[in-house]
């Protein structure tokens, strides 16, 4: 068979030769990528589910590479429910992540389970479950080969089952997580989804700490490193100063990729709003206006910024959970 190219415009061609020259391609973006990780982190860890001291519902939408016809674009509805007893919590998770005619949603629930590792230090354990609806429209481009066989269909409308699983450690004022959003990379996909997909396992490692640096100034250094084979290792690293527990202003660093600027505001004690701009510093500069990416947080029940955490730091025994907007 000979291979098939989807010819858009001369315009996506090169823009896509840069891209690989660049080496910053995932498989098919099979995982959508985030400049707001450190908000976002139950969209990949199913262990963070049950580590937030409320229940969070959370919206986000993702515009990369602005002014490309075809660029991708993600958007998550998410749910943490942690429950009363401080060691459980389930999630809940819908993204659609778009990308030229390729359109993937994936659906996902999770469960958490801590255990306590010291009076400070707890480590949670998630796993979670779901699949993803591929649907690919070949009617929105024209083919270098019109006469490939999978061009008959005109759409491919596919599922296929996912599996993931993750680790959280945390303190007070530190984390650490690994997590893999699916385990079933291999033997999954028909003869025509393979065309599509070529999926590879994704690692996960995120971390952050919390500096107090005065009463009403915090400074919150985070990353994010995401791994998949035969692919050079995609590294995030952000700096966010939080100030009166209201307002974050920070940027973030993509390696040999992007540069984003961060603002995010605390309305009241029920409502986060956050928002990056991102500018790539590699050759893709040049046929692109950046990325846009907007993230709201509400927390139903809340009363208070101030956490259960604070107003018990003193009692070694007490269960501890991360209050997000505090800790990101």
């Amino acid at each position: 068979m000979k291979q098939k190219k989807i010819n858009v415009s001369a315009f996506q061609l090169i823009l896509w030769a840069t891209i690989i020259l660049c080496s910053q391609l995932s498989i098919a973006q099979k995982e959508p990528q985030y400049t707001q990780y450190m908000y976002n982190i139950g969209s990949f860890n199913p262990a963070y589910v049950g580590t937030t001291e409320s229940a969070e519902i959370i919206g986000l939408y993702r515009a990369q590479w602005i002014d490309i016809d075809g660029a991708p674009r993600t958007l998550r509805l998410g749910l943490n429910l942690p429950f009363q007893n401080e060691k459980n919590g389930l999630g809940f998770n819908v993204i659609s992540d778009q990308l030229g005619p390729t359109t993937n949603t994936y659906i996902d629930v999770a469960y958490s389970f801590q255990i306590n590792l010291s009076d400070d230090t707890r480590l949670s354990f998630g796993i979670d479950a779901g699949g993803s609806f591929l649907n690919v429209d070949f009617s929105k481009g024209t083919f270098e080969n019109p006469g490939e066989p999978i061009l008959d269909r005109e759409q491919i409308q596919e599922f296929y089952p996912t599996v993931g699983a993750g680790l959280f450690l945390y303190a007070d004022n530190w984390y650490l997580g690994a997590s893999s959003p699916n385990f079933l990379t291999d033997g999954l996909y028909n003869k025509d989804v393979a065309t599509i997909i070529d999926d590879q396992l994704h690692l996960n490692f995120i971390g952050g700490y919390v500096f107090d640096l005065s009463g009403g100034l915090k400074f919150k250094p985070a990353f994010l490193v995401n791994y998949v084979k035969g692919l050079p290792l995609n590294v995030n690293a952000s700096a966010n100063f939080l100030i009166r527990d209201a307002v974050t202003l920070g940027a973030s660093y993509r390696f040999d990729n992007a540069f984003s600027g961060l603002a995010g505001f605390q309305i009241g004690a029920g409502t986060f709003i956050g928002y990056s701009y991102e500018y790539n510093t590699n050759n893709l500069a040049d046929f692109n206006n950046g990325s846009h990416e907007i993230i709201l947080k509400f927390f139903p029940g809340r009363k208070s910024n101030r956490t259960t955490r604070d107003k018990n730091k003193k009692k070694k025994s007490k269960d501890k959970q991360i209050d997000s907007p505090r800790f990101f």
